[in-house]
């Protein structure tokens, strides 16, 4: 549906019917709600944090015992969610950063995982590069894309080349 044809629907709506609708969206629609809450109380910061944990729980889960999932799929819904809230391009870009930065920070502990693995961390590396290149944050955030390309060193398939390049094509 587009905007225009949902705003011909709910200009003959009453005030009271609107409250309602909003409030039936709030109770029916996790993302409806988790909006109207950030809407009404914008933590920004609370909400980065929240977010951040996914990313990190994917690879660090908080467990006795060991056994992360590793879902990228995860990770990018949390990135996508954050964004939809409409934050500040710093926090936005802090996250985007947190992807890349886990996965090379797991392969450089735990050594090589799959293609697909460095695949994917390659991506979104590139993703929250060209990110930071377009918001201009590049230099606040030049340490941390630096250590990615650290801990990808000793990483196979030849992701430590691919990592470094991006890391010079954007830091030449």
């Amino acid at each position: 549906m587009s905007k225009t044809l949902l705003k011909k629907h709910l200009l003959p709506l009453t005030k009271e019917q609107v409250i309602d609708l909003v409030l039936e969206m709030y109770d029916n629609c996790k993302p409806a709600k988790e909006y109207l809450e950030y809407y009404l109380n914008p933590d920004e910061k609370k909400q980065f944090e929240k977010y951040k944990a996914i990313i990190v729980s994917e690879f660090y889960p908080n467990r006795n015992t060991f056994n992360p999932p590793l879902r990228f799929s995860v990770a990018k819904k949390a990135i996508a969610d954050f964004r939809s809230l409409k934050p500040s391009p710093e926090l936005l870009a802090d996250l985007l950063l947190t992807l890349p930065e886990m996965a090379c920070k797991f392969t450089y502990e735990y050594g090589d995982t799959s293609e697909s693995f460095y695949d994917s961390a390659v991506i979104n590396f590139e993703i929250a590069l060209k990110f930071l290149q377009q918001n201009k944050l590049l230099a606040d955030f030049k340490l941390r894309c630096k250590s990615c390309v650290k801990y990808a060193e000793p990483c196979g398939y030849g992701f430590s080349e691919e990592i470094r390049q991006l890391f010079y094509e954007y830091y030449g």
